[in-house]
């Protein structure tokens, strides 16, 4: 995506010489792709206003589904503080929903924006690493939406039976959804492993030196993040992504296989040719002669016969 540059005096509107585009033509298709991505999400923020009130229901039913929970006529036990709270807690989710809802429209608007100034291979890792992080997102909400019906029937049970409970209804959708945020982002780390590992940074048998390191900061992060503590959540959580980093290390050794790594100082080398030996070799001087009939360690005569080579077994 390389700016073209453009003679004195020429339109600003004119394509570069090279067939690369203009600054100018860079902010214009910039805000063409803005108007359509906003466009897509004014659409879906109108089908999520519709879908508002059976996506509140679902997010209520960790906690409508515990004992006590519920009201005599059946509707969840739920109180809102101000006249307002309701109506702006459903346009929240009606944005969420048509964020979700309208996300091939906008991904697609970026990613029309930035494809033309990334490689053929960059653009492979794109579409992989894309195709990735949606379902490892999606795997991490349910997780997240499990965890916390467990959860609120811990903090709930600990008050006991002397307190009456009632949940607000905007501070509960809020830790609903950020405890879905935060397992979805977390879900997304091993992409950030496979990316160290693709782009050179770090190679797989690194990635495994580091395993102590990664489950001691899962389970830390588990630990934080978590609203009960209860090791059930925790658990599970932090168990879930030590897995996904052993399959992402495993997937790591398979790119340091193709590729080749760790051979790189083998290269040009045949498999019979003998190594090289890197060190300095220091002449030796010749020892003087020992008489074997004076003492030990005395030097030989100058005149002294040469010794005879002779064999243990030779007979005299």
């Amino acid at each position: 995506m390389a700016f073209g540059l453009r003679k004195r005096g020429s339109s600003n509107f004119e394509r570069a010489a090279d067939g690369s585009m203009t600054l100018v033509e860079h902010i214009r298709e910039l805000r063409n792709r803005l108007f359509k991505a906003s466009l897509g999400i004014l659409i879906g923020f109108g089908v999520g206003l519709w879908l508002a009130g059976p996506v509140r229901e679902l997010l209520s039913q960790p906690y409508c589904q515990l004992p006590g929970s519920q009201l005599p006529d059946g509707r969840c036990n739920f109180v809102q503080l101000g006249p307002a709270d309701l109506f702006l807690l459903n346009l929240k989710i009606g944005l969420w929903v048509g964020l979700i809802l309208a996300a091939p429209i906008w991904l697609y608007q970026l990613w029309a924006f930035i494809a033309p100034g990334l490689h053929r291979h960059e653009r492979r890792y794109a579409y992989a690493f894309t195709a990735l992080a949606a379902p490892l997102f999606a795997a991490g909400a349910v997780l997240a939406y499990f965890v916390a019906s467990k959860g609120l029937e811990f903090l709930l049970e600990i008050s006991g039976d002397d307190i009456n409970t009632t949940l607000d209804i905007t501070r509960y959708i809020s830790f609903i959804t950020n405890l879905i945020l935060m397992f979805g982002v977390a879900f997304e780390f091993p992409l950030i492993v496979l990316m160290l590992n693709f782009v050179g940074i770090a190679s797989a048998k690194r990635l495994l030196g580091w395993w102590r390191v990664a489950v001691f900061v899962f389970f830390a992060f588990s630990a934080v993040v978590t609203p009960t503590p209860d090791p059930f959540g925790m658990s599970a959580l932090a168990l879930c992504l030590c897995a996904l980093y052993f399959a992402a290390v495993g997937v790591a050794f398979l790119n340091d296989k193709r590729r080749g790594r760790g051979k790189e100082i083998y290269a040009g080398i045949d498999d019979d040719e003998v190594s090289p030996l890197e060190f300095d070799r220091e002449p030796v001087e010749a020892g003087r002669r020992v008489d074997a009939s004076g003492p030990i360690g005395a030097p030989a005569p100058v005149d002294a016969p040469a010794p005879i080579d002779r064999r243990y077994d030779d007979v005299t």
